[in-house]
């Protein structure tokens, strides 16, 4: 369902690393939309205008360490 989102990171790793290390990341449609220094704020300032499962928060770092399988659906609570 996020593929999409995914392979653009993954294409892009390298040149968002530089720009955004650390950060989490927002991408939907083959773009970031949203840049966070916490998963919640991603997760929650998102929400209010994208609807859930539509867009991928992904933690940008080098290497393969942040790569995850996690996708939410519904309204989670953190």
């Amino acid at each position: 369902m996020l593929k999409e989102e995914f392979e653009y990171y993954l294409k892009n790793q390298s040149d968002l690393v530089k720009k955004f290390d650390g950060k989490y990341l927002v991408i939907k449609n083959n773009s970031v939309i949203g840049v966070y220094d916490r998963h919640d704020d991603a997760y929650f300032q998102t929400q209010k205008e994208h609807d859930l499962g539509t867009f991928l928060i992904q933690l940008c770092s080098p290497g393969n360490m942040a790569y995850t399988n996690t996708f939410y659906t519904e309204n989670v609570s953190f």
